[in-house]
């Protein structure tokens, strides 16, 4: 027999007898069958149950292993839970956030030309081939001149935004919402002292359930607790980027705190006491606009940019716009306590300088103008505050380089009667005075 033929007659293969019986493959049916449907019911019910995890660690910024950071049918996992308190941040405030056009009539001039030596033409015998542009005005015409943002801090239609964004009186000023919407602004108020400004839009109406007119809400922001900031807290800020890009998003982590700026833009200059640096893009545009912690709170208004510099830019505390917001409900404007003197810091420096007693406190002194140093008709006249007088305190508490006088005025309302103690001449004295009211 070849090696490549078979035998004619194939060895047969004895089976046991219990393997051939019906009650074996009955037995053995059972179990394959429950055995497969226990694994698929396990996979089905694990899916879920990490699926489900997820969604709650994710409510809790923890994040289980195994995300991808990628597109899924399930929709984009982030990667780090900072990442998904970024975009869930972003993703709340963005409604609340508003872009802000200004918009002037401007005069429209047209050009034309005037020969010079026309009236010689007739001297000479022959006419001169000279022209001169010449312009003439021809009306007016409205155009975009600016433009900044802000948000919604309000379901009525109440926006906050920077002072500088509508500081023209005879502007007008457009509110676009992230949708698009388009709402004419009126200028509710202007904060004399700070870089603040309320702006008021009206809400849409609908028909509700009973078929009645009622008013829209508009969407809130949600304000923070800006005394709880830390160094290195990340922070995101959100704006109309180059008054062209509506709600850019930039991210960074707070830089400093408690730093004096002098801000100016157009007619515009103002110094600013205690704000936040931030490192996240500011451009121009974003004036106005929220600067907001992961848990999606504004914690400062974002008011301007060292140009010079990369990524350096600062934002006004919200804690220092809550007082001026809540005088707006109430009142209808920005009030704050007036005083009548004109003063300056004493430090070491200018203790040695003017051989001072003391190195704290507010000296009053004259303007760099000549303006004088105590105002007429002024609550410090009043109380017969002079000229090189140094309040050392206000109401009890001690004037400082950290707590300086104006900083110290904003706990108060006018109205307010308070105790001063001020060195003249070598002795202390006690003053009693009532603030008055500075207007804007």
């Amino acid at each position: 027999m070849s090696i490549y033929e078979l035998p004619k007659e194939m060895p047969k293969l004895k089976i046991p007898k219990f393997w051939r019986s019906k009650a074996f493959w009955l037995a053995f049916l059972v179990i394959f069958s429950s055995s497969a449907f226990g694994f698929l019911a396990g996979l089905v019910s694990g899916g879920y149950s990490y699926l489900g995890l997820q969604d709650y660690f994710s409510k809790l910024n923890i994040e289980l292993p195994g995300g991808s950071g990628q597109a899924t049918e399930i929709g984009y996992i982030p990667q780090t839970s900072q990442e998904q308190a970024t975009i869930r941040t972003v993703k709340d405030i963005s409604p609340a956030v508003v872009s802000i056009v200004i918009t002037k009539d401007v005069p429209i001039f047209e050009e034309y030309y005037v020969n010079p030596f026309q009236d010689f033409e007739s001297f000479f015998g022959q006419p001169f081939q000279f022209q001169v542009p010449q312009y003439r005005q021809m009306g007016t015409e409205k155009q975009e001149v600016g433009g900044g943002t802000g948000f919604i801090i309000s379901d009525d239609g109440m926006v906050l935004t920077n002072k500088h964004v509508v500081l023209d009186g005879e502007a007008d000023y457009t509110v676009f919402t992230n949708e698009g919407k388009k709402y004419p602004a009126e200028v509710l108020a202007r904060d004399p002292i700070q870089d603040l400004a309320v702006l008021k839009i009206n809400q849409d109406k609908i028909v509700n359930a009973e078929g009645g007119l009622s008013l829209q809400p508009f969407p809130v922001a949600k304000l923070g607790d800006s005394e709880k900031l830390q160094m290195g807290q990340t922070v995101i800020a959100i704006g109309n980027a180059m008054g062209e890009f509506r709600n850019t998003v930039s991210i960074g982590v707070v830089s400093g705190l408690g730093r004096t700026i002098t801000a100016s833009g157009g007619s515009f200059v103002e110094t600013i006491e205690d704000v936040i640096q931030t490192d996240a893009a500011i451009n121009k545009g974003n004036s106005g606009g929220p600067l907001l912690n992961l848990r999606g709170e504004v914690i400062g208004i974002n008011i301007a940019m060292v140009q010079d510099a990369q990524s350096i830019g600062f934002a006004l505390p919200v804690n220092k716009a809550k007082k001026a917001i809540e005088q707006v409900k109430s009142l209808g404007r920005i009030v704050y306590p007036f005083v009548g003197i004109r003063y300056i810091g004493v430090t070491e420096s200018i203790q040695k300088e003017n051989s001072l007693q003391v190195d704290y406190g507010a000296l009053i002194v004259r303007g760099s103008g000549g303006e004088p140093a105590i105002s007429p008709d002024s609550p410090a006249q009043e109380a017969g505050l002079k000229e090189n007088d140094i309040i050392l305190e206000f109401n009890g508490e001690k004037i400082t380089q950290e707590r300086t006088l104006g900083k110290i005025l904003q706990d108060y309302s006018p109205g307010d009667s308070v105790n001063l103690k001020v060195l003249r001449g070598g002795e202390e004295k006690i003053f009693q005075i009532v603030l008055g009211e500075r207007e804007e």
